[in-house]
């Protein structure tokens, strides 16, 4: 599926909205690596799925993390956003009592406290009034 040319429709709007997403660790810390990297795309995965939104890719470095999601306009990304991060960081410090020490207990904590995001909004008006017009 080519992600650049489709588009989404609900009860009243026709939308592709894609976000690219970039998070990191505090300072820039390598703490996404060995087995977080992997429980952290799980989780994203899991959560996206069930917020019905569409990740079209995921890329997790040992310092940062980079989503590619299209999310509904009406939704907005700020709540797929907060979600994310909200059940990541909760569920990551769940599972590093065991695994970890408390110092990267305390580092995951902070994990998705700072974010960018660039998004660019495709208009599907512009080629609904094409296709109409001809």
């Amino acid at each position: 599926m080519n992600y650049l040319t489709s588009y989404k429709s609900n009860k009243n709007i026709i939308y592709s909205c894609k976000y690219h997403i970039i998070w990191c660790t505090k300072f820039r810390r390598d703490l996404l690596k060995e087995q977080v990297d992997i429980d952290l795309k799980n989780i994203i995965l899991e959560i996206s799925k069930k917020l019905k939104v569409e990740v079209i890719e995921v890329e997790i470095l040992p310092d940062h993390v980079h989503l590619l999601v299209d999310v509904d306009p009406q939704f907005g990304v700020h709540k797929y956003i907060k979600n994310v991060k909200g059940a990541s960081s909760k569920l990551l410090r769940d599972k590093s009592v065991s695994f970890f020490s408390i110092s990267l207990k305390l580092a995951i904590d902070i994990l998705l406290i700072s974010f960018f995001v660039s998004f660019s909004v495709i208009s599907a008006s512009d080629s609904i009034f094409e296709n109409k017009s001809n």
